[in-house]
Protein backbone atom coordinates (compact mmCIF):
# COMPACT_ATOMS: atom_id res chain seq x y z
CA UNK A 1 0.00 0.00 0.00
CA UNK A 2 1.64 3.49 -1.04
CA UNK A 3 -0.24 7.06 -0.72
CA UNK A 4 -1.86 6.88 -4.14
CA UNK A 5 -5.15 5.55 -2.44
CA UNK A 6 -6.06 9.13 -0.49
CA UNK A 7 -6.04 10.28 -4.11
CA UNK A 8 -4.33 13.21 -2.62
CA UNK A 9 -4.12 16.87 -4.60
CA UNK A 10 -1.56 16.81 -7.01
CA UNK A 11 0.20 19.04 -5.42
CA UNK A 12 -0.27 17.72 -1.91
CA UNK A 13 0.93 14.42 -3.34
CA UNK A 14 4.32 15.81 -4.82
CA UNK A 15 4.94 17.00 -1.08
CA UNK A 16 4.44 13.20 -0.03
CA UNK A 17 6.69 12.29 -2.79
CA UNK A 18 9.36 14.61 -1.81
CA UNK A 19 9.35 13.87 1.77
CA UNK A 20 10.20 10.36 0.60
CA UNK A 21 7.51 8.45 2.41
CA UNK A 22 6.83 5.28 0.67
CA UNK A 23 3.97 3.58 2.81
CA UNK A 24 1.61 5.08 4.76
CA UNK A 25 2.12 4.41 8.94
CA UNK A 26 -0.84 2.24 10.88
CA UNK A 27 -2.10 5.19 12.30
CA UNK A 28 -2.03 7.14 8.53
CA UNK A 29 -3.88 4.26 7.21
CA UNK A 30 -6.76 4.15 9.39
CA UNK A 31 -6.92 7.75 10.13
CA UNK A 32 -6.56 9.50 6.50
CA UNK A 33 -9.83 8.18 4.88
CA UNK A 34 -11.99 9.09 8.09
CA UNK A 35 -10.36 12.94 8.11
CA UNK A 36 -10.70 13.34 4.40
CA UNK A 37 -14.14 12.24 4.45
CA UNK A 38 -14.36 15.37 7.02
CA UNK A 39 -15.17 12.77 9.69
CA UNK A 40 -14.22 14.27 13.15
CA UNK A 41 -11.92 11.78 14.60
CA UNK A 42 -10.73 10.66 18.14
CA UNK A 43 -6.92 9.42 17.35
CA UNK A 44 -4.97 7.01 20.36
CA UNK A 45 -1.21 6.81 19.29
CA UNK A 46 2.23 7.29 21.21
CA UNK A 47 5.04 9.44 19.88
CA UNK A 48 6.54 8.43 16.81
CA UNK A 49 3.50 6.70 15.37
CA UNK A 50 3.30 9.06 11.86
CA UNK A 51 0.22 11.04 13.38
CA UNK A 52 1.54 14.14 12.86
CA UNK A 53 1.20 13.63 8.85
CA UNK A 54 -2.03 11.81 9.20
CA UNK A 55 -3.91 15.35 9.95
CA UNK A 56 -1.62 17.41 8.09
CA UNK A 57 -1.60 15.31 4.48
CA UNK A 58 -6.26 15.90 4.20
CA UNK A 59 -6.01 19.28 5.83
CA UNK A 60 -3.72 20.04 3.11
CA UNK A 61 -5.98 18.63 0.67
CA UNK A 62 -8.93 20.11 1.99
CA UNK A 63 -7.63 23.85 1.87
CA UNK A 64 -6.67 23.62 -1.78
CA UNK A 65 -9.98 24.03 -2.45
CA UNK A 66 -11.53 27.34 -1.31
CA UNK A 67 -9.96 30.75 -0.42
CA UNK A 68 -6.45 31.16 0.18
CA UNK A 69 -4.93 33.53 2.39
CA UNK A 70 -7.74 33.29 5.62
CA UNK A 71 -7.28 30.95 9.05
CA UNK A 72 -9.06 27.74 8.17
CA UNK A 73 -6.87 25.15 10.29
CA UNK A 74 -5.67 25.07 13.79
CA UNK A 75 -3.65 22.84 15.42
CA UNK A 76 -3.46 23.08 18.97
CA UNK A 77 -0.17 21.94 20.87
CA UNK A 78 0.92 22.29 24.55
CA UNK A 79 4.72 22.66 24.03
CA UNK A 80 6.78 25.02 21.57
CA UNK A 81 8.73 22.26 20.66
CA UNK A 82 5.77 20.40 19.05
CA UNK A 83 4.50 23.03 17.67
CA UNK A 84 7.33 24.14 15.84
CA UNK A 85 8.00 20.75 14.65
CA UNK A 86 3.95 20.48 13.25
CA UNK A 87 4.68 23.35 12.06
CA UNK A 88 7.46 22.30 9.61
CA UNK A 89 5.96 19.00 8.77
CA UNK A 90 3.44 21.87 7.37
CA UNK A 91 6.04 23.99 5.50
CA UNK A 92 7.73 20.18 4.19
CA UNK A 93 4.62 18.21 2.58
CA UNK A 94 2.90 21.77 1.47
CA UNK A 95 5.84 23.17 0.02
CA UNK A 96 4.15 22.57 -3.13
CA UNK A 97 0.52 23.86 -2.13
CA UNK A 98 1.41 27.62 -1.60
CA UNK A 99 -0.66 27.27 1.56
CA UNK A 100 1.02 29.01 4.79
CA UNK A 101 1.81 27.94 7.33
CA UNK A 102 2.20 30.36 11.18
CA UNK A 103 3.49 28.74 14.32
CA UNK A 104 2.24 31.05 17.56
CA UNK A 105 3.66 30.37 20.48
CA UNK A 106 5.65 32.08 23.41
CA UNK A 107 9.16 33.26 24.13
CA UNK A 108 9.24 35.00 21.40
CA UNK A 109 8.03 38.62 19.69
CA UNK A 110 4.28 38.64 19.28
CA UNK A 111 4.09 41.26 16.66
CA UNK A 112 5.74 39.36 13.78
CA UNK A 113 3.09 36.81 14.91
CA UNK A 114 0.45 39.47 14.51
CA UNK A 115 1.90 39.99 10.95
CA UNK A 116 2.14 36.72 9.68
CA UNK A 117 -1.56 35.78 11.00
CA UNK A 118 -2.91 38.24 8.50
CA UNK A 119 -2.57 35.75 5.53
CA UNK A 120 -1.99 32.65 7.23
CA UNK A 121 -3.59 29.26 6.00
CA UNK A 122 -2.56 27.48 8.70
CA UNK A 123 -2.10 27.76 12.64
CA UNK A 124 -0.45 26.28 14.63
CA UNK A 125 -0.55 27.00 18.72
CA UNK A 126 0.37 26.76 21.74
CA UNK A 127 -2.73 27.68 24.27
CA UNK A 128 -1.19 30.73 26.21
CA UNK A 129 -0.28 32.44 23.02
CA UNK A 130 -3.36 31.82 21.21
CA UNK A 131 -5.40 32.86 23.81
CA UNK A 132 -2.74 36.21 23.68
CA UNK A 133 -3.90 36.69 19.94
CA UNK A 134 -7.90 35.98 20.21
CA UNK A 135 -7.58 38.60 23.14
CA UNK A 136 -5.75 41.46 20.51
CA UNK A 137 -8.50 40.63 17.93
CA UNK A 138 -5.07 39.64 16.09
CA UNK A 139 -6.47 36.05 14.66
CA UNK A 140 -9.18 35.77 12.75
CA UNK A 141 -10.82 32.19 13.38
CA UNK A 142 -14.33 33.03 12.27
CA UNK A 143 -13.94 30.94 8.84
CA UNK A 144 -12.50 28.47 10.37
CA UNK A 145 -12.90 24.72 9.11
CA UNK A 146 -10.70 22.26 10.81
CA UNK A 147 -9.44 22.23 14.53
CA UNK A 148 -6.83 19.76 15.90
CA UNK A 149 -5.95 19.32 19.52
CA UNK A 150 -2.41 17.29 19.40
CA UNK A 151 -1.19 15.83 22.49
CA UNK A 152 -4.05 16.07 24.41
CA UNK A 153 -3.33 14.07 27.43
CA UNK A 154 -0.01 16.08 27.82
CA UNK A 155 -2.25 19.53 27.70
CA UNK A 156 -4.17 18.03 30.50
CA UNK A 157 -0.63 17.21 32.42
CA UNK A 158 0.14 20.53 31.63
CA UNK A 159 -3.44 22.46 33.17
CA UNK A 160 -4.14 23.58 29.80
CA UNK A 161 -7.83 22.30 29.47
CA UNK A 162 -9.34 25.39 30.79
CA UNK A 163 -7.58 27.44 27.92
CA UNK A 164 -8.56 24.52 25.33
CA UNK A 165 -12.05 24.96 26.25
CA UNK A 166 -11.84 28.69 26.11
CA UNK A 167 -10.35 28.63 22.51
CA UNK A 168 -12.84 26.21 21.51
CA UNK A 169 -15.59 29.02 22.51
CA UNK A 170 -14.29 31.25 19.99
CA UNK A 171 -14.54 28.95 17.21
CA UNK A 172 -17.23 28.21 14.68
CA UNK A 173 -19.98 25.70 15.76
CA UNK A 174 -19.42 23.77 12.16
CA UNK A 175 -15.91 22.93 11.63
CA UNK A 176 -14.40 19.28 11.72
CA UNK A 177 -12.30 18.81 15.05
CA UNK A 178 -9.60 15.93 15.86
CA UNK A 179 -8.23 14.88 19.01
CA UNK A 180 -4.90 12.63 19.11
CA UNK A 181 -4.04 11.36 22.59
CA UNK A 182 -1.60 8.93 23.87
CA UNK A 183 -3.60 7.76 26.81
CA UNK A 184 -7.46 8.31 27.49
CA UNK A 185 -7.97 9.56 31.04
CA UNK A 186 -11.44 10.36 31.69
CA UNK A 187 -10.80 14.43 31.70
CA UNK A 188 -9.77 13.91 27.50
CA UNK A 189 -12.86 10.99 27.52
CA UNK A 190 -14.86 13.98 28.69
CA UNK A 191 -13.42 16.73 26.59
CA UNK A 192 -13.73 14.85 23.37
CA UNK A 193 -17.55 13.77 23.94
CA UNK A 194 -18.21 17.62 24.15
CA UNK A 195 -16.18 19.03 20.89
CA UNK A 196 -16.12 16.12 18.96
CA UNK A 197 -19.47 14.96 16.57
CA UNK A 198 -20.17 11.20 16.39
CA UNK A 199 -16.21 11.24 15.88
CA UNK A 200 -14.55 8.05 14.18
CA UNK A 201 -12.00 6.88 16.87
CA UNK A 202 -8.64 5.28 15.56
CA UNK A 203 -6.29 3.09 18.00
CA UNK A 204 -2.57 2.62 17.24
CA UNK A 205 0.24 1.03 19.18
CA UNK A 206 -1.28 2.51 22.77
CA UNK A 207 -0.85 -0.25 24.83
CA UNK A 208 2.97 -0.83 24.85
CA UNK A 209 5.71 0.59 23.33
CA UNK A 210 7.17 -0.21 19.45
CA UNK A 211 8.75 -3.96 19.70
CA UNK A 212 11.73 -2.05 18.25
CA UNK A 213 12.92 -1.06 21.54
CA UNK A 214 14.57 -3.68 24.13
CA UNK A 215 14.58 -3.08 28.15
CA UNK A 216 16.47 -2.99 31.13
CA UNK A 217 16.55 -1.59 34.57
CA UNK A 218 19.85 -0.97 36.31
CA UNK A 219 19.24 -0.79 40.21
CA UNK A 220 21.11 1.24 41.78
CA UNK A 221 21.57 4.09 44.87
CA UNK A 222 20.70 7.26 44.36
CA UNK A 223 23.83 8.55 44.98
CA UNK A 224 25.40 6.02 42.96
CA UNK A 225 23.61 7.05 40.00
CA UNK A 226 25.37 9.62 38.05
CA UNK A 227 28.32 6.96 38.44
CA UNK A 228 26.58 4.46 37.04
CA UNK A 229 25.25 6.18 34.13
CA UNK A 230 28.83 7.62 33.10
CA UNK A 231 29.68 4.04 33.29
CA UNK A 232 26.53 2.65 30.86
CA UNK A 233 27.34 5.71 28.69
CA UNK A 234 31.03 4.37 28.39
CA UNK A 235 30.47 0.20 28.02
CA UNK A 236 27.41 1.29 25.36
CA UNK A 237 27.63 1.58 21.26
CA UNK A 238 25.48 4.68 21.74
CA UNK A 239 24.83 7.60 18.67
CA UNK A 240 22.65 10.07 19.91
CA UNK A 241 20.97 9.53 23.67
CA UNK A 242 17.94 11.43 25.51
CA UNK A 243 18.32 11.27 29.04
CA UNK A 244 15.06 12.41 31.06
CA UNK A 245 15.34 13.72 34.66
CA UNK A 246 12.05 14.46 36.85
CA UNK A 247 12.91 17.75 37.53
CA UNK A 248 14.41 21.16 35.23
CA UNK A 249 16.89 21.47 38.26
CA UNK A 250 18.69 17.72 37.96
CA UNK A 251 18.60 18.19 34.28
CA UNK A 252 20.58 21.09 33.95
CA UNK A 253 22.65 19.71 36.55
CA UNK A 254 22.92 16.54 35.00
CA UNK A 255 23.55 18.04 31.38
CA UNK A 256 26.80 20.41 32.81
CA UNK A 257 28.06 16.95 34.84
CA UNK A 258 28.01 15.07 31.62
CA UNK A 259 30.05 18.05 29.60
CA UNK A 260 32.62 18.06 32.27
CA UNK A 261 32.96 13.99 31.65
CA UNK A 262 33.39 14.70 28.43
CA UNK A 263 30.36 14.58 26.32
CA UNK A 264 29.34 16.81 23.51
CA UNK A 265 26.09 17.14 25.78
CA UNK A 266 23.11 19.76 26.22
CA UNK A 267 20.05 19.99 28.74
CA UNK A 268 16.07 20.94 27.55
CA UNK A 269 14.65 22.28 30.50
CA UNK A 270 11.80 24.88 31.15
CA UNK A 271 14.03 28.35 32.51
CA UNK A 272 15.61 28.09 28.56
CA UNK A 273 14.87 30.98 26.70
CA UNK A 274 13.42 30.10 23.27
CA UNK A 275 16.42 30.45 21.11
CA UNK A 276 18.60 28.90 23.47
CA UNK A 277 15.83 25.60 23.59
CA UNK A 278 15.82 25.84 19.62
CA UNK A 279 19.62 25.97 19.36
CA UNK A 280 19.83 23.06 22.15
CA UNK A 281 17.06 20.89 19.84
CA UNK A 282 18.40 21.95 16.71
CA UNK A 283 21.77 20.84 18.19
CA UNK A 284 20.52 17.44 19.18
CA UNK A 285 18.77 16.77 16.12
CA UNK A 286 22.11 17.47 13.88
CA UNK A 287 24.16 15.67 15.46
CA UNK A 288 26.52 18.82 17.54
CA UNK A 289 25.12 17.13 20.61
CA UNK A 290 25.45 13.42 21.75
CA UNK A 291 23.14 13.68 24.73
CA UNK A 292 20.45 15.75 25.30
CA UNK A 293 19.56 15.88 29.36
CA UNK A 294 15.74 16.94 29.47
CA UNK A 295 12.67 16.79 31.66
CA UNK A 296 8.89 15.36 30.56
CA UNK A 297 7.57 18.48 29.15
CA UNK A 298 10.34 19.49 27.87
CA UNK A 299 11.03 16.86 25.60
CA UNK A 300 7.30 16.77 24.42
CA UNK A 301 7.66 17.16 20.72
CA UNK A 302 11.47 16.33 20.35
CA UNK A 303 10.87 14.53 16.96
CA UNK A 304 14.80 12.97 16.61
CA UNK A 305 14.17 9.41 14.38
CA UNK A 306 17.91 8.55 15.05
CA UNK A 307 18.06 8.47 18.83
CA UNK A 308 19.51 5.34 19.62
CA UNK A 309 18.87 4.86 23.64
CA UNK A 310 16.60 6.52 26.01
CA UNK A 311 18.06 6.23 29.05
CA UNK A 312 15.67 7.34 32.34
CA UNK A 313 18.06 8.82 34.97
CA UNK A 314 14.56 9.35 36.89
CA UNK A 315 11.78 6.95 36.72
CA UNK A 316 9.05 8.43 35.33
CA UNK A 317 5.83 9.01 37.31
CA UNK A 318 3.56 6.63 35.66
CA UNK A 319 3.57 3.88 33.13
CA UNK A 320 2.19 5.58 30.83
CA UNK A 321 5.20 8.06 31.03
CA UNK A 322 7.54 5.14 30.38
CA UNK A 323 5.80 4.70 27.20
CA UNK A 324 5.89 8.02 26.24
CA UNK A 325 9.81 8.45 26.89
CA UNK A 326 11.18 5.58 25.15
CA UNK A 327 8.88 5.87 22.54
CA UNK A 328 11.45 8.97 21.44
CA UNK A 329 13.83 5.30 20.04
CA UNK A 330 12.76 2.89 17.88
CA UNK A 331 11.05 5.10 15.75
CA UNK A 332 10.92 4.34 11.53
CA UNK A 333 11.44 0.61 11.77
CA UNK A 334 15.32 1.40 13.70
CA UNK A 335 15.82 -0.28 16.36
CA UNK A 336 16.76 1.08 20.01
CA UNK A 337 17.24 0.78 23.53
CA UNK A 338 15.77 2.03 26.50
CA UNK A 339 17.72 1.60 30.15
CA UNK A 340 16.06 2.87 33.61
CA UNK A 341 18.11 3.22 36.52
CA UNK A 342 15.89 2.55 39.58
CA UNK A 343 16.13 2.25 43.52
CA UNK A 344 14.60 0.61 46.31
CA UNK A 345 11.80 3.76 46.18
CA UNK A 346 11.13 3.03 42.65
CA UNK A 347 10.10 -0.58 43.55
CA UNK A 348 6.42 0.09 43.01
CA UNK A 349 6.68 1.82 39.42
CA UNK A 350 8.64 -1.28 38.42
CA UNK A 351 5.87 -3.35 38.84
CA UNK A 352 3.16 -1.32 37.36
CA UNK A 353 5.74 -0.78 34.33
CA UNK A 354 5.35 -4.84 34.46
CA UNK A 355 2.02 -4.84 34.45
CA UNK A 356 1.66 -2.53 31.40
CA UNK A 357 4.48 -4.26 29.65
CA UNK A 358 2.96 -7.75 29.91
CA UNK A 359 5.97 -8.93 30.81
CA UNK A 360 9.15 -8.68 33.09
CA UNK A 361 11.61 -6.01 32.06
CA UNK A 362 15.01 -7.48 32.35
CA UNK A 363 17.21 -6.58 35.08
CA UNK A 364 21.11 -6.02 35.10
CA UNK A 365 24.30 -4.99 36.68
CA UNK A 366 27.50 -3.68 35.24
CA UNK A 367 30.02 -6.21 36.52
CA UNK A 368 32.84 -3.13 35.99
CA UNK A 369 30.68 -0.99 38.27
CA UNK A 370 31.91 -0.46 41.99
CA UNK A 371 28.47 -1.06 43.74
CA UNK A 372 30.14 -1.61 47.63
CA UNK A 373 29.29 1.77 48.73
CA UNK A 374 27.87 1.29 52.08
CA UNK A 375 25.17 3.64 51.75
CA UNK A 376 24.17 1.54 48.86
CA UNK A 377 20.23 0.77 49.31
CA UNK A 378 19.11 -2.90 49.80
CA UNK A 379 17.77 -3.63 46.56
CA UNK A 380 21.45 -2.32 44.46
CA UNK A 381 23.06 -4.84 47.01
CA UNK A 382 21.15 -7.68 46.69
CA UNK A 383 21.30 -6.63 42.51
CA UNK A 384 24.71 -6.12 42.23
CA UNK A 385 25.77 -9.39 44.55
CA UNK A 386 25.52 -13.50 42.90
CA UNK A 387 24.62 -15.18 46.10
CA UNK A 388 20.99 -13.98 47.88
CA UNK A 389 19.38 -15.19 44.75
CA UNK A 390 16.74 -16.93 47.04
CA UNK A 391 15.34 -13.74 48.36
CA UNK A 392 15.63 -11.66 45.05
CA UNK A 393 14.13 -14.55 42.73
CA UNK A 394 11.46 -15.05 44.71
CA UNK A 395 12.02 -18.81 45.28
CA UNK A 396 12.40 -19.49 41.50
CA UNK A 397 15.15 -21.81 40.64
CA UNK A 398 18.40 -20.31 38.89
CA UNK A 399 17.43 -21.52 34.96
CA UNK A 400 20.00 -23.36 32.83
CA UNK A 401 22.73 -20.23 31.96
CA UNK A 402 20.85 -17.63 34.21
CA UNK A 403 23.27 -14.49 35.04
CA UNK A 404 22.84 -11.83 38.01
CA UNK A 405 21.76 -9.99 34.20
CA UNK A 406 19.70 -12.42 33.28
CA UNK A 407 15.31 -11.82 33.34
CA UNK A 408 15.72 -13.55 36.52
CA UNK A 409 16.55 -11.00 38.47
CA UNK A 410 13.66 -9.30 39.63
CA UNK A 411 12.76 -6.39 41.76
CA UNK A 412 10.76 -7.46 45.21
CA UNK A 413 7.27 -5.93 46.13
Amino acid sequence: MNFDVFHFHPMVAAGVAAADFKSPTPIQKRAIPHIVEGQDVMGLAQTGTGKTAAFVLPILHRLMKGHHGITRALIVAPTRELAEQIHQAVKTLGHHTHLRSVAVYGGVGIHRQIQNLKRADIVVACPGRLLDHIGRSSIDLSRLEVLVLDEADQMLDMGFLPDIRRIVSHLPAERQTMVFSATMPPEIRHLAKNILHDPATVQVGITAPADTVSHAFYPVSQQLKTALLLQLLKNTDTRSVLVFTRTKHRARSLGKKLSAAGYNSTSLEGNLSQSRRRASLEGFRDGKFQIMVATDIAARGIDVTRISHVINFDIPSTPDAYIHRIGRTGRATRSGEAFTLVTHEDRKMVHAINRVMGSTIEQRILPAFDYGDPSMDRISRLAASEQPQRKFLRGRKRRHGATPTSKNYRLRK
